[in-house]
């Protein structure tokens, strides 16, 4: 699969003018995407070998190829580990994903709470892969 890194970052400073992290422009997303249960079947690193012949979710590759398509970022980030990179990589090409990265060793056993300096979206997977539709919710934040 050939990997499309041609996003044009905005330069952003601080209010002393220091240099920031770059940003997206606000039309291209960052998706970060589970694998295993999220993009087919829950293959554990304990069962590799179910990796080869697992089959994705349909409409799955169908939106993050639209997703890739419109020029979003897709990479794959999961629990697989470094071992299991050649594999996955040959199964995300030989199904036809198109993605920017592959981030191997994600911590194992969900619950997660991500804490960064940029704004995270969360979209928990739930069986069926379709456009985002926006929802309010109620979330958890740092006390002020």
């Amino acid at each position: 699969m050939e990997k499309n890194n041609n996003h044009e970052l905005k330069q952003i400073f601080n209010e002393k003018g220091e240099t920031l992290s770059p940003v997206l422009p606000e039309n291209v997303k960052n998706y970060l995407i589970d694998i295993d249960g999220t993009v087919c079947d829950d293959v554990p690193n304990e069962e590799p070998e179910r990796m080869v012949t697992v089959m994705p979710y349909p409409d799955a590759l169908k939106i993050l190829n639209k997703w890739y398509d419109e020029g979003h970022i897709i990479t794959f980030f999961t629990s697989r580990t470094e071992e299991t990179r050649g594999i996955t990589i040959e199964w995300l090409d030989r199904h036809g994903f198109k993605y920017h990265g592959l981030l191997m060793d994600k911590p194992r056993g969900g619950n997660y709470h991500w804490i960064d300096n940029h704004i995270v979206k969360a979209t928990r997977f739930k069986g069926k892969f379709t456009d985002l539709v926006v929802e309010s919710k109620q979330i958890e934040v740092f006390k002020k």
